[in-house]
């Protein structure tokens, strides 16, 4: 199904449910014994933070008794949201706060109505929150090309190398000292498969380019570049070519998996394949459902080269078009925001908090971090933090439609990662 199929149907089922369910604010606070009722929507499945977005949600009308929030998961994770977004607000419905992936923030900020973040904060009596809360470089995050401040960061994210102990053991291998390298991964995962027939090594496979970026990036490639101000795509480079050729290579010798996220986790954690390289945002779906002690390392690198991995995650925007949704948006972002919301939201999913102090909050996540390792080697990545690469202009989604398209093809070993990555930077020059 091409982009504008699946933009259609996102359109079409959209406005059905607007039908039925309304969205008029009048409406809504008489509905609700007088409770002005916001939407938040978010990409939390119920494998990845639904069951705390719940409870979160639960938390903050129990203490606002004239607020309601109704939260509303969008699958496809983050393309899958901007879609269903771009067909509610073409219909004329707006949901109140909205999870927005980093890698969507270009595209966001010039082609969605938007509430102003600055305004929205001065209206509700608060306008120094976001600068009295946030470092200006973790501000960056939700800030496009020209510097607008689209959102407020939210979710921190890095990817990281998951890895079965007790696989590693019988394989011979170390589970006190996991892959630092990527050499070191493509030689672990074939001795794996050897030794004990299980598969070595899986990438997630969702539906964005963020750990592919952080390979490409750590071997010195690069996703855009601008050439003569106007951004193009970078990932055409040998650099580029030789980080994702590594990821075929593996999976046409059969130490690596190409397959579908559910497939693969599902692997990991029934104890049938190495090491898992996804988000750290899984760690606490991953601790909770796998029946082997859960063990994480740092992203590997390239020998030689300085390491580079994506703010993964997503920040929070407002759309709301009516004073008291806003006002009520700008009080449940700051609820969300706050230390003990942030050390729930990390024990249900493993997302870094972004507000300044939090991480070092005793009674909070600093104690998280002192009883978890695997929180610890996350905060470890952050000083390796770059922005996740955001497509602009109006043809921004179906640019990153073509890079994940072309992953499949890479994969599964129909072209070389050269050839084509090669021709989708073409089509993809062309879009923008």
């Amino acid at each position: 199904m091409n982009f504008k199929k699946l933009l259609a149907t996102a359109m079409i089922s959209l406005i059905a449910a607007s039908a039925l369910t309304g969205c008029g604010s009048e409406g809504d606070k008489q509905a609700n014994g007088g409770k002005v009722q916001i939407e938040y929507w978010h990409v939390a499945a119920e494998s990845f933070g639904g069951a705390t977005v719940k409870e979160l949600v639960a938390d903050f009308n129990a203490k606002h008794p004239d607020i309601e929030v109704v939260e509303k998961y969008n699958p496809d994770m983050y393309k899958g949201l901007t879609q269903n977004l771009q067909a509610a607000i073409a219909s004329g419905q707006y949901p109140d706060v909205v999870q927005m992936g980093y890698s969507y923030l270009n595209y966001a900020g010039e082609n969605l109505d938007y509430t102003n973040l600055n305004e929205a904060f001065t209206k509700s009596g608060d306008p120094d929150f976001m600068q009295n809360n946030f470092l200006p470089n973790v501000l960056a995050l939700a800030q496009t090309e020209n510097g607008i401040q689209v959102g407020l960061p939210y979710s921190i994210s890095v990817p990281v190398l998951y890895y079965n102990p007790e696989i590693f053991a019988a394989a011979g291998l170390d589970p006190a000292n996991p892959p630092k390298t990527w050499a070191e991964v493509t030689t672990a995962a074939r001795t794996i498969k050897e030794k004990t027939g299980n598969i070595g090594f899986f990438m997630q496979e969702y539906a964005d380019n963020w750990a592919q970026q952080a390979i490409i990036e750590s071997n010195g490639g690069q996703m855009l570049k601008k050439v003569d101000g106007k951004v193009k795509a970078g990932f055409n480079t040998p650099e580029a070519a030789e980080a994702y050729q590594l990821l075929a290579d593996m999976v046409a010798d059969g130490s690596a998996l190409h397959a579908t996220n559910e497939e693969g986790f599902q692997a990991y954690l029934s104890g049938k394949l190495g090491m898992v390289c996804t988000t750290i945002g899984k760690r606490a779906n991953f601790e909770k459902s796998a029946n082997f002690p859960v063990k994480v390392a740092s992203f590997p690198a390239f020998e030689g080269k300085e390491l580079k991995v994506p703010a993964g995650g997503n920040f929070l925007m407002i759309f709301s078009k009516d004073d008291a949704k806003e006002k009520a948006a700008v009080e449940f972002i700051k609820y969300l925001q706050s230390p003990e919301a942030l050390v729930k939201w990390n024990t249900g999913t493993g997302y870094m908090p972004a507000p300044k102090g939090v991480a070092e909050d005793p009674n909070g996540f600093k104690k998280l971090v002192a009883e978890n390792n695997n929180i610890k080697v996350a905060l470890d990545l952050m000083p390796y933090l770059v922005k996740w690469a955001s497509f602009p202009g109006a043809n921004g989604l179906q640019a990153e439609q073509m890079l994940i398209d072309v992953r499949d093809v890479i994969l599964s070993g129909e072209q070389s990662a050269a050839e084509a990555l090669d021709q989708t930077a073409a089509k993809i020059d062309q879009l923008l």
